[in-house]
């Protein structure tokens, strides 16, 4: 059903089946909240309030940050509005604040789409979808994007849901990563190599505490589901309740972050468990870089699927 028209984050859409809901925001098509019962599954925000720190945000056609918003594609250089200035870097792509439309709309699932224009720093025009849905399996997002213009386009995405487990603090959450290695940042959070995790302190491919660690962190070469996929799972101390992150063979790529740098109640409050088909900077490196032809469609799904308890 429709709940809110008049709210900073545009009109509202809320499904609802066997006790998950979910709801999303017209501004960004985002992810605004996701419960089971009375359980928090994801730390939204509300209606009339901004998206805080990229909350539940879809990240396309580009994840993370590209260096100087300065790449080169097919030998034609383009550069990107810098929209991470203390970092000059271009961040997270752009989509986030645009009003996407109803496409369809059921009890339990919800579809929308967003037509990106071609612009200074990216001219192409894009057509973007997604379908959410919950059940008892939890929530799911099939993504789907389709270039409208007549020449390939560079193509990278990801969402920004940040998952919690309401009265377990980050310090005390059990935290799994299936990455067998890890992007090394420079201080603007740019690649500048990779490293094997095995028996380092980023080393999650078991459950371990998080404790004190400070994670804004780009895990790759990722160690398989039995279906393809990947999946990051939090968990509360005692193993009685989690969260599982689910992205199919699409994405290669987790990023994990313990909101160090939020201010306020969001400080180390929840984490951001980011899938993305491509790592930082993937438009410059070329890195597991999508080249979407002329009426060429990307698919991908996933999810978040919490523990019964």
């Amino acid at each position: 059903m429709t709940d809110v028209v008049a709210a900073k984050s545009g009109t509202q859409w809320t499904i609802e089946a066997d006790g998950h809901r979910a709801t999303f925001a017209e501004v960004g098509g985002v992810l605004r909240g996701y419960a089971v019962g009375a359980r928090e599954v994801v730390d939204g925000f509300g209606a009339d309030e901004i998206s805080p720190a990229s909350a539940g945000q879809i990240l396309a056609p580009w994840p993370n940050r590209i260096r100087d918003g300065h790449y080169t594609f097919e030998g034609t250089t383009y550069q990107l509005s810098l929209t991470e200035p203390a970092r000059h870097n271009a961040i997270h792509g752009l989509t986030n604040w645009s009003r996407w439309r109803l496409a369809e709309q059921a009890a339990d699932a919800v579809t929308l789409e967003f037509d990106l224009p071609p612009q200074i720093g990216y001219p192409w025009s894009l057509t973007l979808r997604t379908r959410w849905s919950v059940s008892a399996d939890g929530l799911r997002a099939d993504q789907e994007v389709t270039n409208t213009s007549d020449s390939n386009a560079p193509w990278g995405f990801s969402v920004h849901p940040y998952v919690q487990l309401p009265g377990v603090a980050v310090d005390d959450t059990l935290l799994r990563v299936p990455g067998r290695s890890k992007i090394l940042a420079d201080q603007r959070l740019l690649p500048i190599g990779a490293v094997k995790v095995a028996g380092t302190e980023f080393d999650y491919t078991e459950p371990r505490r998080i404790g004190t660690a400070v994670l804004d962190t780009t895990w790759g070469d990722l160690v398989r589901d039995a279906d393809g996929g990947s999946s990051v799972t939090i968990a509360a101390p005692d193993g009685s309740r989690s969260v599982t992150v689910w992205g199919d063979e699409t994405f290669k790529w987790w990023q994990v972050f313990t909101g160090d740098t939020l201010h306020g109640e969001r400080f180390r409050r929840s984490l951001a468990i980011e899938p993305m088909t491509c790592p930082p900077d993937a438009f410059r490196s070329g890195r597991d870089l999508i080249v979407l032809e002329p009426g060429g469609t990307w698919r991908g799904s996933w999810g978040i699927r919490p523990s019964a308890a």
